[in-house]
């Protein structure tokens, strides 16, 4: 019997996840803008075979709602600006050949026809390897970008994401393999029996259909989604190829796997074809001492600020900046935001006895996900552990800042996992489905063998 292979992601998310890398003499702050960096990035990454590259997306400049008294905005976080990621997979789709694409769009604020369409437009672009990572907004801030007044309750939010799903793919089965003839000897261009109008309507969408570009190459995109609150994990099991996650010890890792398992199975899924990626930051070294310097010095530039916008963002309406920085952790309002990782950082504080400052100063270290420093064997060690444990079928992989830390992963540890039989040698196909080992799904109305409404169509 094969081992179990591991499968990665590689998380862009300029210039770096740890919130003062950008500072780091290595670091390159300008991988947030210039397209001449992604591509290097992306090309680094498919060079170590790893399945998909993925981008995250937030409409809005973070804390841009609050302002001082001459104007100036306060972020909650010091990193603002990054490409439009589902026009960047778009032009990175051009210079690629075999790596996954998966840009973040949101649900909240986005319409289903338009999303379908633009992301079918990039599968077939690429070639099979686009993907979706479905989200439901979490920053207040987007609202008032959008025309609301406020920001969707978190119950509604997921409520509106689960019939976007729907509307979504529906459309993007609107059209049967075979439908597109371009038959030029009978003068038929498209097989109006094979081609399906949706008339969706909803609570939230009204949607006729059907789209108007054909089935893509892999069938539909891929579908990922990152929410792990209760909502989230029952949108996941139920939508999802791939859940990007945030558990940091095995046994909870192993826990959250199996659930979403369960609830695939109760979807009438095979658990098999959803694929759990835990965020796991890496900082290698050639030595163990190395690896720790390198750390040592990144904790040197996180400033206690910057750490604390992090944090505030997590805890309501909550001012945590009232509070003693050195006292524990106060007991934290709901939130609107993310539910998931608030529960995280809550639940890390009351088992570690953290003050708040050191939770503010473990986010800013891998935004609350693991960290993992080390050698390539280290390294290799603890995600052979997890995957042979049934704590995750690989990892979203994250870089305190861009380019080295993410050339450091490849040259060093893509080969150690190699050598150990856990990873590929080479990639599986041209689709991201292909590669993810994830099947093409089928066509509902190929399954179910409804006619459609709209009839021949010829020139």
């Amino acid at each position: 019997m094969s081992r179990r292979q591991l499968r990665l992601g590689a998380f862009l998310y300029t210039p770096g996840s740890h919130s003062a890398g950008w500072r780091h003499p290595d670091a390159v702050p300008e991988t947030d803008m210039d397209f001449a960096w992604y591509l290097r990035m992306a090309q680094t990454a498919e060079r170590g075979l790893i399945d998909t590259v993925f981008f995250q997306d937030t409409a809005a400049v973070n804390g841009s709602a609050n302002l001082d008294g001459a104007g100036a905005i306060r972020p909650r976080v010091s990193r603002q600006v990054y490409l439009e990621p589902v026009s960047l997979i778009a032009a990175l789709a051009a210079v690629t050949t075999h790596i996954g694409l998966i840009s973040t769009a949101t649900t909240t604020y986005s319409q289903p026809y338009d999303l379908a369409r633009r992301f079918a437009t990039i599968d077939h672009i690429s070639g099979g390897r686009a993907g979706w990572n479905l989200v439901t907004s979490q920053i207040e801030d987007e609202a008032g970008n959008f025309g609301a007044e406020r920001h969707m309750d978190h119950a509604l939010r997921y409520e509106r994401a689960e019939e976007f799903w729907d509307v979504v793919t529906a459309l993007w089965d609107s059209w049967e393999d075979g439908a597109l003839l371009r038959d030029k000897a009978s003068g038929v261009y498209i097989d109006g029996d094979r081609l399906h109008f949706q008339h969706h309507e909803g609570r939230h969408f009204k949607v006729r259909g059907p789209l108007n570009l054909p089935r893509t190459p892999q069938g539909r995109p891929v579908v990922s989604e990152a929410g792990s609150s209760e909502a989230g994990k029952r949108l996941a099991a139920r939508t999802a190829d791939l859940v990007f996650t945030a558990q940091t010890v095995l046994e909870e890792g192993r826990a959250f796997r199996d659930e979403v398992r369960a609830l695939a199975t109760g979807f009438g899924r095979d658990p098999d074809d959803v694929k759990i990626l835990p965020g796991l930051m890496t900082i290698v070294g050639r030595t163990e001492e190395e690896a720790q310097a390198k750390l040592a010095a990144l904790q040197s530039l996180i400033s206690d600020e910057a750490a604390m916008r992090l944090l505030a963002r997590l805890c309501g309406d909550l001012d945590i900046h009232a509070f003693d920085p050195d006292g524990p952790l106060p007991p934290l309002p709901p939130s609107n935001a993310a539910k998931a990782r608030q529960q995280l950082i809550v639940d890390l504080a009351r088992k570690e006895g953290l003050s708040i400052r050191q939770v503010a100063r473990y986010l800013g270290t891998s935004l609350g996900h693991q960290l993992q420093v080390g050698t390539p064997a280290q390294i290799a060690d603890r995600m052979q552990e997890w995957l042979e444990e049934g704590a995750c079928d690989g990892f979203n992989l994250m870089f305190p800042h861009f380019p080295r830390p993410l050339e450091y992963f490849v040259e060093l540890v893509v080969p150690e996992l190699q050598r150990r039989g856990i990873y590929r040698t080479g990639y599986e196909g041209r689709t991201l489905r292909e590669n993810l080992g994830i099947p093409v799904p089928a066509n509902r109305y190929t399954r179910t063998g409804a006619n459609s409404s709209g009839g021949g169509t010829s020139v």
